[in-house]
C-alpha cells in the first residue's frame, strides 16, 4: 500500500504550469532603491501632500522617457520619516482582521462528513436543498471552483421553478455575464441549465440539465412578422362579430351597449363559478341576456374570454387584453385560463422595463410563472439591478417578502444569492442589512439561521453597530454556530469590555480543540510577549492566516525595515492579497525602493482596481502616479523585454507590475488581458482571473478570438464541454494559436487514455504551427534585435514564441511523456529552455527519472532552484530525486516556503507510517487538513485508519473526501470496503449480544 500511495503522490498533471498552488517567485531584496537620497525622499513625500491638498486625479498616462535621479550619498533617516509623517508607517490598529461572514467551524471534516450523509440519505426531491447547504459550506474554503460545482449540482435536481431561477441567475452571476458587452438579461447561453425559458418550465430531470437547449431559433424578422399577424388578427377578432352559426351561441354577456355572443356550455367549462351561474339556481341560468356591467371586467377582455372558451389559447390576444383577462381569471377562479395567461405573459418579458412593470401585475394576481420570468430578469441585472429603488423596495421590506411569499417566491435561497450580491457591493449598505433580515424571516433549518445571523452580525460590526452585532452572533451561538463566538467577543471589544473579550476567548480556547483563528483572534485582547506568542501559534496552527504576519511585519519596521519585510514576504510567497502588498509596497516606500514599491500598487491594482493606500487615504492610481516621477520608465519595446524576463524567471508579480504598465497605455489588447488572467490564476487569484478574461473577450478585435476568451470563462467556471464547443466553433472560423491551445488544454484534465493523450498531442502540435499572432509578432521584433539565442527549432517551425507557446511546448512534452515517447518529450522541453522557459527544467527532471537518471534529474531540479529563488515546487520535486534525509530537507523548505502545497505533509506522513509510527503520520496530515481539507489528504489519511483498523475514522475521512469529490475512484473504493467492514462489526455485536 505504501508504494501505491507514494507512486499516486508522484503523478505529475499536464497543466500544472498554468494553474493550481504555484508559487509566485519574488525579489527577495529590499535596498534595491536604497542609493536613493533624502533630496529624492523629500521631494517625493512633497509631491505626495501637494497631490492630497489639491485631491485631484491626474492623468494616468505612463511617462515614456526615462528621468534622471538626483543621489545623495548621506542618506538621513530622521528627514524620511519626517516626510512621512503624513502617514507615518503603518499602523497595528488599522491591519486587525474581520471577522469572516462565511460559516466556519472547529472541525471542518465532521462537518463535511455529515453533509454528505445527509445527502446520501434524502430524497432525491430534496437534494437540491442539501447542495445549497453544501455551497454556504464551502464558500468558507478557500477553493471556489467547489461552491460552483456544488451549485450546477443544485441546479440540476431542482424541482419547482422557483429554485431553478435562481440558482441559474446565481450560476451567471458567478461568470459575471453583466460586465460582458452584447449580453442581454434574456439570451440564451446555448444549454439547458441556465436558458431562461427551461427555468420556467416546472419538473425534476436532472439528466436533461446538462443537455444543449432547445430554444427554437427564429430570426427575428419572422418573428416580428409573426406578431404583426397575430396582432391584427386579435384586432379583428375582438372589434367584429364572428363568421359563426347562430346556433353555437345560446348567451349574450351585456357590458355596456356591447352584447358579447357566448356559448352557454363552453363558458360554463371554464370555472366553478361560471358553471353554478350558468346552470345552478342563479337567476342567469334562465336567461339569454346577463348584464355584467358591475363586475369591473370589459367588454374586450368579455371577448376574450369567450375565445378562449372556444380555442383555450390566449397567445394571438393583446398583451393588454390578456393582463385584464388574468384578473377575470382570478375573479372567477378560470385556472385554466390563468395559467395560461400567466404562462404567456411570463414569455414577453425580456427586459428590466416591462419586467418592473409586470412583475406588480404577478404579485397582484397571483401569477407564479409571470412574477418567476420578471424575478429571473431582475435577478439576472444584478448587481446593477439592485441600484433601481423600485427593486430594492420589491425585496427589502417584510411587506414586499409577504408579497414574494404569497405567490411561491419568497425563500431562503432567493436572498441568500441577493445578500451575497449586496454583501459583495456594500457590507454596510442599509439593503444589505434589509436583505438579511428578510433572510432570516425565511431561514427554517438550523444552519440557514446559523448563516443568516452571523452575516447579520458581521454587517453590524462593519457599520459599528456593536450592541446589534453582539445580540446576532450571540443568537448564531445560541443556535451551534462556534465560530461566531469570535464576533461576540469583536463586539464586546469595541465596546470597551477587553477583558471579557479575552475571557471568551480563554473559553473557546479551552473548551474546543484549538484553531489557527482562535488564538489570532485571542491576540487582540492581549499585549506584549502574550500577544506576539498567540500570534505565533496562529501561525503554527494555520499558516495562511494573514494577520500574523501583517501585524509582526507593522511591530518589526519600528526597529528594521529589511527584517520587516523580510516577514511580509513570507506570506506574499504563496498567498498575494491587495493588503499585504499594500503593506510591502509602504514598506519599500520608507527605504526608498521605489521601483520595488511602483511593482507592487501595480500588481495590487490588478487584484483590486479600485484600492484605496495608506489606510483608504489615496487612491492606488495616484500613488502610481507619483511613483512613476522617481522610477525610470520603460518603453513599450522594454516593457515587453521585462515581460519576457520576468514570465520566464517565474517572477508572477513582477509579471503583473509589466502587464498593468502595458495596459495603461493600450488598454484594448486583449492578448494581454489573457495572459493577465494566467498569471492571475497561477497566484489563485480567481475572480480577478475571471475579470481579466471578460475584458480580454470584451476587447477582442474579431469573432473567433472573442469565443476563444468565453471558451476560457466557461472552462473557469467548470463548462469543460462547452469550452471545448467554444474552441471548435472558433476553429471553424479561423486556426489560431489560442483556439487549439484552448481546446488541448481542457482535453487534457478530462480525459486519460492514451488515445486521448494523442489526440491532445495532435491539438499541441496543430496550436504551434498556427501563424503567429500580435503579440508573438510584437516579442519577435524586440527580442530578434536584442537576443541572438532563438533556437533553430522555433526559428524555423513556429517564429518566436511568447509566454503561452512556451506553456504549449512544456504541455506538448509532458503528453509524450503520458505516451511514453521520452525523446521526443526531451527535445519539447530542451526547446522550451532555450526559449527560457525556466519551469521547463522541472519537466526534463522528470524524463530523466523515468530513463532511471537520478542524478540528472537532481541536477535539473538544482538548476531550477538556482535560477528561481523562494520556489516551493521546485524543491517539492526535486525531493523526488533524491535519498529520504535530503528528500526531508527539500520538503521541510517547500512546506516553509508554501504551507498550501501537500504532498511534502503526505511524503512526510507516508515515511511515518513506513516506520510504524501511525500516531505521528496521522499528526503530520491532521496538521495540514485544520486549515485546509484537501481531498488527497482525507482520502490518505482514510487509508491510514484504514490499516489500522479503525473503520469509524475511516469512514468520516472518505465521506469528508467525497463531499468534495464524489466521484474520486479510489476513495469511493475504500469507503464502500470501510462500509462492508463495519456492517461485518455491526453484526458481530448484535450476535455477541
Amino acid at each position: 500500500m505504501q508504494q501505491h500511495i507514494f507512486n499516486s503522490m508522484r503523478s505529475l498533471n499536464m497543466v500544472d504550469g498554468c494553474k493550481g498552488t504555484q508559487l509566485c517567485a519574488f525579489n527577495p531584496s529590499v535596498s534595491g532603491g536604497a542609493a536613493a537620497g533624502t533630496g529624492v525622499g523629500e521631494k517625493f513625500f512633497q509631491h505626495l501632500q501637494d497631490h492630497l491638498r489639491v485631491n485631484s486625479i491626474r492623468s494616468l498616462k505612463s511617462h515614456r522617457h526615462s528621468q534622471s535621479f538626483s543621489q545623495s550619498n548621506n542618506a538621513n533617516t530622521s528627514v524620511l520619516k519626517e516626510a512621512l509623517s503624513g502617514y507615518g508607517l503603518p499602523q497595528t490598529d488599522f491591519i486587525e482582521p474581520s471577522v469572516d461572514p462565511c460559516l466556519k467551524f472547529v472541525d471542518n471534516v465532521e462537518i463535511l462528513a455529515n453533509v454528505y450523509r445527509k445527502l446520501e440519505k434524502c430524497p432525491q426531491f430534496d437534494r437540491s436543498g442539501v447542495y445549497i447547504e453544501q455551497c454556504l459550506i464551502f464558500g468558507g474554503l478557500p477553493e471556489p471552483k467547489l461552491f460552483r460545482r456544488c451549485l450546477r449540482s443544485a441546479r440540476q435536481h431542482a424541482v419547482d421553478v422557483h429554485s431553478k431561477v435562481v440558482i441559474s441567475s446565481w450560476l451567471r452571476f458567478e461568470r459575471r455575464e453583466d460586465a460582458l458587452f452584447g449580453v442581454s438579461a434574456m439570451d440564451c447561453c446555448g444549454w439547458s441549465m441556465e436558458c431562461p425559458r427551461s427555468s420556467l418550465v416546472s419538473g425534476y430531470n436532472p439528466e436533461s440539465s446538462n443537455d444543449p437547449c432547445s430554444c427554437p431559433r427564429v430570426s427575428e424578422e419572422g418573428e416580428d412578422m409573426d406578431s404583426d399577424v397575430e396582432i391584427q388578427e386579435c384586432s379583428i377578432s375582438l372589434s367584429h362579430d364572428y363568421d359563426m352559426d347562430d346556433d353555437d351561441y345560446d348567451i349574450w354577456f351585456c357590458i355596456g351597449e356591447d352584447e358579447i355572443k357566448c356559448n352557454r356550455f363552453k363558458f360554463a367549462s371554464l370555472s366553478r363559478p361560471f358553471k353554478a351561474m350558468l346552470y345552478g339556481s342563479f337567476i342567469e341560468s334562465r336567461r339569454e341576456r346577463i348584464y355584467f356591467s358591475q363586475n369591473g371586467i370589459s367588454a374586450k377582455a368579455m371577448r376574450a374570454a369567450e375565445i378562449f372558451s372556444r380555442t383555450n389559447r390566449v397567445d394571438s390576444l393583446d398583451p393588454n387584453i390578456v393582463l385584464e383577462l388574468l384578473t377575470l381569471a382570478n375573479r372567477f377562479c378560470c385556472d385554466g385560463m390563468k395559467s395560461s395567461c400567466d404562462a404567456y405573459l411570463a414569455s414577453l418579458v425580456n427586459d428590466m422595463d416591462n419586467a418592473m412593470v409586470l412583475i406588480e401585475y404577478g404579485l397582484e394576481e397571483g401569477a407564479y410563472l409571470l412574477v418567476a420570468a420578471c424575478l429571473q430578469v431582475i435577478l439576472w441585472e444584478l448587481p446593477n439591478s439592485l441600484q433601481n429603488p423600485n427593486v430594492v423596495k420589491l425585496f427589502c421590506s417584510s411587506e414586499a417578502r409577504e408579497r414574494l411569499a404569497l405567490v411561491g417566491h419568497a425563500s431562503f435561497l432567493l436572498y441568500s444569492f441577493l445578500s451575497q450580491v449586496s454583501m459583495e457591493e456594500d457590507m454596510k449598505s442599509n439593503t444589505t442589512a434589509m436583505l438579511l433580515e428578510r433572510k432570516g424571516e425565511c431561514a427554517i433549518e438550523n444552519w440557514q439561521k446559523q448563516a443568516t445571523f452571523h452575516q447579520l452580525g458581521c454587517v453590524m460590526l462593519e457599520r459599528k453597530e456593536y450592541k446589534d452585532a453582539e445580540k446576532w452572533f450571540q443568537e448564531a451561538v445560541n443556535l451551534g454556530h462556534v465560530y461566531s463566538l469570535v464576533g461576540v467577543a469583536r463586539a464586546k471589544y469595541k465596546r470597551g469590555h477587553n477583558f471579557k473579550a479575552y475571557k471568551l476567548l480563554n473559553s473557546l480556547i479551552s473548551d474546543y480543540t484549538a484553531t489557527g483563528w482562535m488564538y489570532q483572534e485571542r491576540s487582540l485582547y492581549s499585549n506584549g510577549k502574550e500577544k506576539m506568542m498567540d500570534l505565533n501559534i496562529a501561525t503554527e496552527l494555520d499558516p495562511t492566516l494573514l494577520y500574523p504576519y501583517k501585524y509582526r511585519a507593522v511591530v518589526m519596521a519600528k526597529d528594521k525595515l529589511s527584517t520587516s519585510i523580510s516577514e511580509i514576504n513570507k506570506i506574499i510567497s504563496f498567498k498575494v492579497s491587495p493588503d499585504c502588498l499594500e503593506l510591502r509596497a509602504w514598506l519599500l516606500i520608507s527605504i526608498e525602493d521605489y521601483e520595488g514599491a511602483l511593482r507592487d500598487v501595480r500588481a495590487l491594482l490588478t487584484l483590486d482596481p479600485n484600492y484605496m493606500m495608506f489606510h483608504g487615504k489615496l487612491h492606488g492610481h495616484q500613488l502610481v502616479e507619483l511613483l512613476c516621477r522617481h522610477v525610470p520608465q520603460w518603453s513599450q519595446a522594454d516593457c515587453w523585454m521585462q515581460l519576457y524576463d520576468r514570465w520566464s524567471s517565474v517572477d508572477d508579480i513582477g509579471s503583473l507590475a509589466v502587464v498593468h504598465q502595458m495596459l495603461a497605455n493600450d488598454p484594448g489588447k486583449s492578448l494581454l488581458r489573457f495572459r493577465q488572467s494566467l498569471l492571475l490564476l497561477r497566484l489563485n487569484c480567481h475572480k480577478p482571473a475571471m475579470r481579466s478574461l471578460r475584458m480580454a473577450r470584451n476587447h477582442a478585435m474579431s469573432e473567433n478570438e472573442r469565443l476563444v476568451y468565453e471558451g476560457w470563462v466557461l472552462y473557469d467556471t467548470g463548462y469543460r464541454a462547452e469550452a471545448i464547443a467554444k474552441a471548435e466553433e472558433s476553429i471553424s472560423i479561423q486556426r489560431s494559436f489560442e483556439a487549439f491551445f484552448l481546446k488541448a488544454y481542457v482535453l487534457s484534465e478530462t480525459t486519460t487514455d492514451q488515445k486521448s493523450s494523442f489526440y491532445v498531442i495532435e491539438l499541441l502540435e496543430e496550436a504551434l504551427r498556427c501563424p503567429s499572432d500580435g503579440l508573438r509578432k510584437g516579442q519577435v521584433s524586440i527580442l530578434s534585435s536584442t537576443r541572438g539565442n532563438r533556437c533553430h527549432y522555433c526559428r524555423q517551425k513556429y517564429q518566436q514564441p511568447n509566454a503561452i507557446t512556451m506553456q504549449a511546448l512544456s504541455n506538448l512534452a509532458s503528453v509524450y511523456v503520458d505516451v511514453d515517447k521520452l525523446d521526443h518529450a526531451v527535445d519539447c522541453y530542451m526547446n522550451a529552455l532555450n526559449i527560457k522557459h525556466t519551469r521547463a527544467h522541472q519537466g526534463l527532471a522528470r524524463v530523466y527519472h523515468l530513463k532511471n537518471q537520478r542524478k540528472a534529474a537532481y541536477d535539473e531540479m538544482t538548476k531550477l532552484i538556482e535560477k528561481v529563488q523562494y520556489n516551493a515546487s521546485a524543491y517539492e520535486k526535486r525531493s523526488e530525486y533524491c535519498d529520504r534525509e535530503m528528500a526531508k530537507s527539500d520538503l521541510a523548505m517547500a512546506t516553509r516556503l508554501d504551507p498550501l502545497r501537500t504532498y511534502p505533509y503526505r511524503y512526510r506522513a507516508a515515511v511515518y507510517m513506513d516506520d510504524h509510527k501511525e500516531a505521528e503520520a496521522i499528526a503530520e496530515l491532521t496538521k495540514a487538513i485544520a486549515f485546509r481539507p484537501d481531498l488527497q489528504l482525507l482520502h490518505l489519511r482514510a487509508a491510514f485508519h484504514d490499516s489500522m483498523g479503525n473503520v469509524s475514522s475511516t469512514l468520516r475521512d472518505c465521506e469528508a473526501a467525497l463531499c468534495l469529490d464524489p466521484n474520486h475512484a479510489d476513495t469511493v473504493e475504500l469507503y464502500r470496503k470501510a462500509q462492508e467492514r463495519a456492517h461485518e462489526q455491526d453484526q458481530n455485536g448484535q450476535r455477541e449480544r
